[in-house]
């Protein structure tokens, strides 16, 4: 009898691919699914871990975009304490697929976010990235002012894009409950005042992040023929939950729906990679 196994490699199987490989030898995980380059033009963006993603293309002499540099008299840590030299743009973490529809749109001018500002102890920040500056500004009006330019050099970095590094982080956000407008904190943590009438908690669901990152593919299609996408799963564990489940549990399914978006993705779209980050 015929084996259906017969000609699939060793990687095809546990024991050969798992249980006897070292445990510091990733093994052959990774096959890419096209060649990444250093003459291409890569916008990186997405949670915390696609920090590291971007520094390693770095350091690796990747031609990875950015669009806000700091100061070179500024030392690392303090100018990354203020968002600077950790992604394309000064965006902060880019959480859900929700949020990185609506900065694409926004760069588009076609989306404008509700309740923008939020204060703290007298001092303004800007609610799409709160953590970009870490006392606040002086004033909305200045808030306001820093986010315009944002936004253009949202759009220069992305204006000739050859490759999209997103890195897929959570599931669970804090919306505007008129506008829908999605935030990467939760009013009240880094700055602002959590009012249940003004804001709700939502856990977007497979088919929700799936159709927003596919808008966003279509948007940067048209902005970037020819631009490519490698995605990754934050193997980061949540740090809480809005879900009232115990957060391990959270985790999981958090994960779990995000992995099988990027499967999805990989599997419908040629110009869709996967490096399994997780």
């Amino acid at each position: 009898m015929t084996s259906p196994y017969k000609n699939i490699g060793a990687e095809s199987f546990w024991r050969s691919a798992v249980a006897e490989r070292s445990a510091l030898d990733p093994g052959n995980l990774y096959t890419p699914k096209f060649p990444v380059t250093r003459d291409m033009r890569i916008v990186t963006a997405g949670s915390c871990f696609a920090q590291h993603v971007g520094r390693a293309l770095t350091v690796a002499g990747f031609n990875v975009q950015d669009a806000e540099p700091f100061p070179t008299t500024v030392g690392d840590a303090f100018a990354h304490r203020f968002g600077y030299g950790l992604y394309s743009a000064r965006y902060g973490n880019i959480y859900t697929t929700r949020q990185l529809l609506q900065l694409i749109n926004e760069m588009r001018g076609s989306f404008q976010p509700d309740e923008p500002v939020w204060e703290r102890d007298g001092r303004f920040f800007d609610a799409m990235r709160p953590s970009v500056e870490p006392g606040g500004l002086d004033s909305p009006e200045t808030v306001m002012a820093h986010r315009a330019l944002h936004i253009a050099n949202v759009r220069r970095a992305f204006r000739k894009c050859d490759l999209l590094v997103f890195t897929f982080g959570l599931t669970e956000a804090w919306v505007h409950n008129d506008s829908g407008t999605v935030y990467p904190t939760a009013p009240g943590t880094i700055a602002g005042t959590f009012d249940p009438q003004v804001y709700g908690f939502q856990n977007f669901g497979f088919e929700e992040i799936l159709a927003d990152f596919e808008s966003v593919m279509k948007i940067l299609r048209k902005r970037s023929p020819g631009i490519r996408f490698l995605v990754t799963t934050s193997p980061v564990p949540l740090t809480a939950t809005a879900t009232g489940r115990h957060v391990e549990v959270a985790n999981c399914n958090s994960k779990s729906t995000l992995r099988a978006v990027c499967g999805a993705l990989y599997d419908r779209h040629p110009d869709v990679d996967y490096f399994p980050s997780y």
